[in-house]
């Protein structure tokens, strides 16, 4: 799907598919007595090429993802030479090797894969270093599954102190995956993320405004249960995922 080449058609085919999803995120947020406001949707655009990034930020999208740093550089390097891009924001996502830390900092907004303290350490470390703070999520294994990453939530109450310590970042929420084709270990994964928010506000006095919840599978179910930051690839990128 990666393409480096602008093509009308798929062009259309954004703008179309950005307006069915920010209906249905309208329409989530109106189910639970939401403002849309809260809720900022990421497009995830790790998979595809700048052709399609160009149509996607014609579409609407503002805000982007990406989870490898050396297509992440790829693509600031073509916003840089786009100026119609100007204003064009990327988070990373995924799991953050050590040795790629360098071709990250200072060149995201946020980055939503703090899954240990010693990444925390490292990151801070690193950040420090380019005179600079920044902005981070915790990565929280809320559904307990072996194959995902990230902080059991006992694992981060024990050290959620030690991390927030680190002066080279600012932790700014909480971030979570649920298992895949299950939309009711899906809410009960978001519900866990919301109620371990509130209890580290209490806890820490930090405002954690931000839960990053919810993919193209399950962003709906993320919403109703509070997310305020939905990452979305396929279902905004690929004609073939299917939305109705």
């Amino acid at each position: 799907m990666m393409s480096d080449i602008f093509d009308q058609t798929y062009a259309d085919f954004s703008a179309a598919r950005r307006a069915q999803i920010m209906a249905r995120i309208e329409a989530a947020c109106a189910r639970v007595g939401r403002d849309v406001s809260e809720v900022s949707p990421v497009a995830v655009s790790k998979t595809v090429g700048t052709g399609e990034l160009l149509a996607a930020w014609r579409a609407g999208w503002r805000r982007f993802a990406e989870n490898r740093p050396q297509e992440l550089t790829r693509k600031l390097a073509f916003v840089g030479q786009t100026p119609e891009m100007a204003g064009a924001a990327f988070d990373l996502i995924g799991n953050l090797q050590k040795n790629k830390i360098n071709q990250v900092v200072g060149k995201v907004g946020l980055i939503h894969s703090i899954s240990s303290a010693q990444l925390a350490l490292q990151v801070s470390e690193r950040s420090e270093r380019h005179g600079a703070a920044s902005d981070v999520l915790l990565e929280v294994n809320v559904s307990g599954e072996a194959s995902k990453s990230g902080f059991s939530p006992d694992g981060l109450r024990a050290c959620v102190d030690d991390v927030l310590a680190c002066p080279g970042i600012r932790v700014r929420g909480l971030m979570t995956m649920a298992p895949k084709a299950d939309p009711d270990c899906a809410r009960r994964t978001f519900s866990g993320l919301r109620e371990l928010a509130g209890e580290l506000r209490g806890r820490t006095g930090l405002a954690l405004p931000v839960l990053s919840c919810g993919m193209s599978d399950d962003f709906e179910i993320a919403i109703e249960e509070g997310s305020t930051l939905v990452r979305l690839g396929r279902v905004a990128f690929d004609p073939a995922y299917p939305i109705s």
